[in-house]
């Protein structure tokens, strides 16, 4: 498992990945974060003190942590690692995926990587509360200074007056954010360097920023306005900028519209901000949207992820590597286990959850009729 830049503890060391390879019965050897060492060790030290407390064997949880890529190339290359937990870049999960790819033994990399969470801002929903739309976009926006792999990068809506009162309602409460720390000065020189190239693009207009940096490594907002045909025209325009940075994206039509989700990449997360009278304009985007994202909320926020039965936090590439994965949610331990089918098999030889004098304390599936521990 290689820890995340962004979640010191959800996504690293005895974040969900590890917990999801634990319970499917895998040992695991975490990758630490360089960014964040000091709490890497300690909640590795409290993994060994429950592994010793518990009496399990030693090796079951391993922590090494060092700077560069040569660690992380070597443990992905290493035979007895069978599978590869990752949340991160796109060209850091790819080199990772090449090297899995490469092995005598190829090996899965569920890596999350990239994802800019359209949101679909309809013409009753814009018309009839686009003032609390903007606010809460811009706070979902915000959050965490903009580094949420779930961040609403991108806003699609038809234009028009409407559009322009949510543009400037969105600036108005982007320019009240104060600036915040992002994880590590490279984060923050990257994210900078993103929103330049944005800013310096013929076909983007710069309608707002946050207030002015006061201290280190601090990430300041930016909203950027375009059209339709120049996001289908540059696909980079709807690239991930990680931080509080995001497009708005104009467009002339619903045909339009759909064209340009249809243009866009795989993505983690797609909103669709609605009212009553827009279910027969959205209805038409869901098939699309089914192909292309994990998830599709509605009238919510895309920064807000639930550890539930029914989540799903994956998506197509480059969300994911592997796209029929979640790295949040039950289904996640799916990721670290194998099936095995025993055909007349012997009572004595099954493994004792499966043979028909087995106890009450495992649910079972006989005949596709599940009956519950």
């Amino acid at each position: 498992m290689f820890g995340a830049s962004n979640f010191p503890l959800a996504f690293s060391v005895a974040g969900g990945d590890t917990a999801s390879a634990l319970a499917a019965g895998c040992p695991v050897v975490v990758k630490g974060h360089p960014a964040h060492p000091g709490t890497s060790e300690l909640v590795g030290r409290a993994i060994r003190s429950a592994v010793a407390k518990r009496s399990l064997p030693e090796g079951v949880f391993s922590l090494l942590q060092g700077t560069g890529h040569e660690l992380g190339s070597t443990l992905v290359a290493e035979p007895h690692i069978k599978a590869v937990g990752f949340t991160g870049s796109r060209e850091g999960g790819l080199a990772l995926v090449a090297i899995a790819a490469a092995r005598p033994e190829p090996i899965p990399v569920y890596a999350e990587m990239s994802s800019v969470n359209p949101v679909l801002l309809f013409p009753s929903a814009l018309a009839n509360r686009g003032e609390a739309l903007a606010t809460g976009f811009i706070s979902s926006l915000t959050l965490g200074s903009g580094q949420f792999c779930t961040n609403p990068g991108v806003v699609l809506a038809l234009k028009g007056l409407d559009l322009d009162q949510f543009i400037t309602a969105a600036s108005k409460a982007l320019q009240a954010v104060m600036p915040a720390t992002m994880l590590t000065e490279g984060i923050q020189q990257s994210y900078d360097r993103g929103v330049k190239q944005l800013a310096d693009h013929g076909a983007t207009k710069l309608v707002a920023r946050a207030s002015e940096c006061i201290g280190r490594a601090q990430g300041r907002g930016a909203l950027f306005q375009t059209i339709g045909a120049a996001l289908m025209s540059d696909a980079s325009l709807a690239h991930e900028v990680f931080g509080a940075s995001s497009v708005i994206v104009a467009c002339d039509s619903l045909d339009e519209m759909e064209e340009v989700l249809r243009s866009m990449e795989g993505q983690l997360t797609a909103t669709l901000q609605m009212d009553d009278s827009d279910l027969a304009a959205a209805k038409r985007f869901i098939p699309v949207l089914e192909a292309k994202v994990g998830r599709i909320l509605v009238n919510g926020w895309p920064t807000g992820v639930e550890v539930a039965h029914a989540m799903v936090h994956g998506g197509p590439f480059p969300a994911t590597s592997v796209s029929r994965a979640t790295s949040v949610g039950t289904l996640a331990i799916y990721r670290f286990l194998r099936p095995v089918c025993y055909q007349a098999m012997p009572q004595t030889l099954l493994p004792a959850e499966l043979r028909d004098d087995a106890s009450g304390s495992v649910s079972r599936m006989f005949d596709g009729v599940m009956n519950r521990a």
